[in-house]
């Protein structure tokens, strides 16, 4: 059965989480928001796709920086209101220069930095 992004549930802003996770490893890479036709965009080119919600406008990872995420598959959670995103990620993921956007742990009510910032794409 084709698959019709308006079948999904967004939320009052027309929104849905998508989850990017590298491919092969299974690494959490980061979470941004999605918007009909951020997926369906995604979809026709491979190239993840997201909807900014600060600037108001699309944001295809990796245009600006060179850290792009290929679509290798695209999933949908059982109550159709969140999407997983496997991917082939180049570069850092986070827009800290870190691999993931989740480099901080809560460890004994203490923040814990995990990573630092990668310095081989600092200039990106």
């Amino acid at each position: 059965m084709p698959f019709d992004p308006a079948t999904l549930n967004y939320n009052e802003a027309g929104l849905v989480p998508c989850i990017a996770q590298q491919e092969g490893s299974g690494e959490v890479l980061m979470m941004a928001w999605m918007n009909a036709d951020a997926v369906a965009k995604t979809l026709k080119t491979g190239r993840v796709t997201y909807w900014s919600r600060s600037r108001q406008q699309f944001w295809v990872k990796g245009e600006s920086s060179g850290h792009s995420q290929e679509l290798v598959d695209l999933r949908v959670d059982c109550d159709r209101d969140c999407l997983l995103a496997v991917v082939r990620q180049t570069g850092p993921a986070c827009h800290t220069n870190r691999r993931v956007c989740f480099y901080t742990s809560v460890i004994l009510g203490e923040e814990v930095e995990l990573m630092a910032p990668d310095a081989t794409h600092a200039s990106q």
